[in-house]
């Protein structure tokens, strides 16, 4: 068990030294079984932080992200969570105005994180396989660059189903009512 835990350490302090010392404006933490954003990577990438524009974190354990992830990495292009445990997002993603695609899809998130509504520069959002039933479909219809939003295998309510086609002017993917997320 502690060796497998500091095989997971070491990975993880690879892939931050990889980005630092490559000037790259991405930070790949995938699968690095994380149940939070390690603290010392602030640290680390302090120097750097605003020329990163990609973070993944997908495939992890988290269970939230801290207000300080939000406003350190204020740059952010885009942000794949996806295959986690997230069920919200703080408040403080509102920093994020330069993000274009954010990925939170096979996390938990039965509210629909509104939010994002106030991101100007958003284009795609992705919550696919959570459990969310109503969605702001008003707020989603004034985001001037939303472009596409994914809601396939929620329990989206019938009157969002209804309600949202005649008013958005962006793609809106939905699973047939009743539809279930197909086994892994």
């Amino acid at each position: 068990m502690l060796k497998k835990m500091g095989e997971a350490v070491a990975r993880v302090a690879r892939k931050v030294n990889e980005t630092v010392e490559s000037g790259s404006d991405t930070l790949d933490l995938a699968e690095c079984k994380l149940v939070s954003f390690p603290i010392g990577i602030y640290k680390v990438l302090r120097n750097v932080s605003g020329q990163i524009h990609l973070i993944t974190l997908a495939n992890n354990e988290l269970k939230s992200l801290t207000s300080k992830f939000m406003t350190t990495f204020n740059q952010l292009r885009e942000l794949r969570l996806e295959g986690n445990f997230l069920h919200r997002l703080p408040s403080e993603v509102s920093a994020l105005q330069h993000l274009k695609a954010i990925d939170l899809s096979r996390n938990q998130f039965q509210d629909f994180p509104e939010q994002l509504t106030a991101l100007p520069a958003l284009e795609t959002i992705n919550l696919e396989e959570n459990e969310i039933v109503d969605v702001p479909v008003e707020k989603l219809a004034a985001m001037p660059a939303l472009r596409s939003i994914n809601l396939r295998f929620n329990p989206l309510n019938a009157e969002v189903r209804v309600i949202a086609p005649p008013l958005i002017k962006f793609d809106m993917l939905m699973s047939p009512d009743g539809a279930r997320a197909p086994l892994p």
